[in-house]
């Protein structure tokens, strides 16, 4: 038991280090309570939230909404098993088939289970038809830590746990020529983030989709659109994929889906889904009613506040001042993103950075080396903004002239 006493910063750290797995290097500050985009930890200092838990808390801390959708369906019925129909899950499945285009939903318990089963599907569909299983990803990718989605990604975060699973090949990011030349007869489909990520938010074109698209459907080869990260409004539409008119044949969710509450989602075309049994893919927790009930209360609050359209507005000025900076600290190479995932990217590493910004109350990420990620929640305002560019700015005038 964690005595009074023990609830500080340190003491927390302390007990952190000696028994949770040491997998995290963890920043030594505990949080106590957040609201809105405001967070205060232990000792009771105040932070501005520019990070969101990684793009995951879209309506802030605790929103009224959320909290109450919660409260009510664990007070009448958290779980069930997927042997049987559950209400909350079915509405989550109607609407986001609704707001997205696509079939059929497949309801999971994070963004890694969400990238598995979509490969699974593309796998059973290929092997339908005659195709194999081969998955292509690209370069400076991030679609999660079980073995699959390692598999995808760059070979830092794949030593130590060989051998990889075959099947995955990568190539590089916005380019339909490296597509062209690496698609075969075993190749059954091409996944990528329409922005990526962990990457360094690097945005895909939108006539490099639309040709991929087309590329895709001229193959026989399945696409899917990762929107672990870029989906939920966080880019100023509800799916990024609105941007380019591409309708991908899956679509992996998460993060953003549930306010912070472990949910995520596959959905996916009739024509793909048709091909999936009964017992290919099951899960015991994911959609149960208390997730889904959360992420509908999450997505009926985002469309009911039109807080899409709130993201590209307040990421438009954002990098407007993002931009504006760049005459004073020649540092900065280049501000990319869209909506409220933003990158800015310096000639030095970030993470002192991001710590300074932290040490005057602002939480950031540092990501690909050099970048500074600010996802912050979609419900921060301009004001809160506004402080979020004041600390950056200081920091910068710290770092440089130190």
């Amino acid at each position: 038991m964690i005595i009074e006493a023990q609830k500080s910063n340190e003491a927390l750290s302390r007990l952190d280090r000696k028994y949770y797995l040491a997998t995290y290097n963890r920043l030594p500050i505990a949080f106590s309570h957040g609201e809105g985009s405001r967070l205060w930890d232990m000792e009771g200092k105040e932070y501005i939230d520019a990070l969101a838990g990684i793009a995951v808390n879209s309506l802030g801390h605790c929103h009224p909404r959320v909290v109450e959708a919660i409260r009510e369906q664990a007070g009448t019925l958290m779980h069930i098993s997927n042997f049987f129909v559950s209400e909350p899950q079915i509405r989550l499945a109607r609407r986001l088939v609704e707001l997205s285009g696509l079939d059929r939903v497949f309801l999971t318990n994070s963004g890694a289970e969400s990238i598995e089963g979509a490969i699974k599907i593309a796998r059973k569909y290929a092997h339908s038809n005659g195709r194999g299983g081969g998955i292509i990803s690209m370069e400076h990718s991030f679609h999660g830590r079980t073995l699959a989605t390692i598999a995808m990604a760059g070979e830092r975060m794949q030593r130590g746990f060989g051998p990889m699973p075959p099947g995955f090949s990568r190539i590089p990011f916005n380019d339909i020529d490296a597509v062209r030349a690496s698609i075969t007869g075993d190749t059954a489909a091409v996944i990528l983030e329409p922005v990526q990520g962990e990457g360094g938010i690097h945005v895909a074109g939108e006539d490099y989709l639309r040709e991929l698209r087309a590329l895709c459907d001229s193959e026989g080869v399945l696409l899917i659109f990762d929107e672990i990260q870029c989906g939920i409004a966080r880019t100023g539409r509800m799916f990024t994929k609105e941007y380019s008119g591409v309708q991908p044949d899956i679509m992996a969710l998460a993060k953003g889906l549930g306010s912070g509450f472990p949910i995520g989602a596959i959905l996916s075309s009739e024509r793909v889904s048709a091909t999936m049994e009964f017992g290919d893919h099951g899960t015991t927790f994911g959609g149960n009613p208390l997730a889904a009930a959360t992420a509908l209360a999450t997505l009926e609050t985002i469309t009911g506040e039109n807080l899409a359209e709130a993201a590209e507005e307040k990421g438009t000025w954002l990098r407007g001042e993002l931009e504006a900076l760049r005459k004073s600290f020649p540092s900065i190479r280049e501000v990319r993103g869209l909506g409220l995932m933003i990158g800015v990217e310096f000639d030095f590493e970030t993470k002192p950075l991001m710590q300074e910004m932290l040490t005057r109350g602002v939480i950031a990420n540092a990501t690909a080396g050099n970048v500074l990620r600010l996802v912050p929640p979609l419900i921060i305002t301009r004001e809160e903004l506004r402080v979020v560019i004041d600390v950056l700015t200081a920091s910068l005038k710290e770092l440089t002239t130190s």
